[in-house]
């Protein structure tokens, strides 16, 4: 079956299905873009990637190649296979959102990954039942033996990919994290585009 290359617009959400088995990889098509991602068991939307129950899982902050996520009912979900990136991914982050911004001091409207995964879902008719923490990927957020975190750019360069095998029919939902307010993308703050390539 051909590969099917989807895009991930800058500062929005997509959300593809991916049979049990087959496999999809995240692009840093740019380098510099995070992408948070999300997995849902396509017959649950109530079960999902789990990153607390993952870490315990795999017992690493970060996975490495090899590593599954499980989900919140501790169940194989994705499995990663391959990362081109220099393996720097954030799994303690939660998706920003409204507050997120508010709090930096952005007035007004700002785009956000939380009401991406709803609305990627929304164009394919699903709801989640509540907004899981992502894996935030190429997102590089060093911490220190005495626990502290720091909001660095990526590590990633363009055309850097992780790949995963879906090991349950899943909804796997994604969003170019529209972030502008850190140089979490990069210094520039400028946010682009991503890209997911299926089969």
């Amino acid at each position: 079956m051909a590969a099917t290359k989807w895009t991930i617009p800058a500062r929005k959400g997509l959300a593809v299905k991916v049979a049990k088995g087959c496999t999809f990889s995240v692009v840093n098509t740019h380098g510099s873009q995070v992408v948070d991602t999300w997995a849902f068991n396509a017959a649950d939307m109530a079960e999902f990637m789990s990153l607390e129950h993952s870490r315990a899982g795999f017992r690493r902050l970060v996975s490495r190649i090899g590593d599954t996520y499980l989900t919140n009912k501790r169940r194989p979900i994705v499995t990663v296979t391959d990362d081109t990136s220099p393996g720097r991914h954030d799994t303690l982050v939660a998706a920003c959102d409204v507050y997120r911004y508010q709090q930096l001091g952005h007035q007004g409207h700002h785009d956000n990954c939380t009401d991406n995964l709803r609305d990627a879902l929304a164009a394919l008719g699903l709801k989640a039942t509540e907004t899981p923490a992502p894996l935030n990927l190429f997102m590089n957020i060093p911490w220190e033996p005495n626990g502290d975190l720091f909001w660095n750019e990526p590590m990633s360069m363009a055309g850097d990919a992780v790949t995963f095998r879906a090991d349950m029919d899943i909804v796997a939902v994604f969003s170019a994290c529209p972030m502008d307010l850190l140089p979490i993308n990069g210094k520039d703050c400028i946010i682009r585009d991503a890209h997911v390539v299926v089969g």
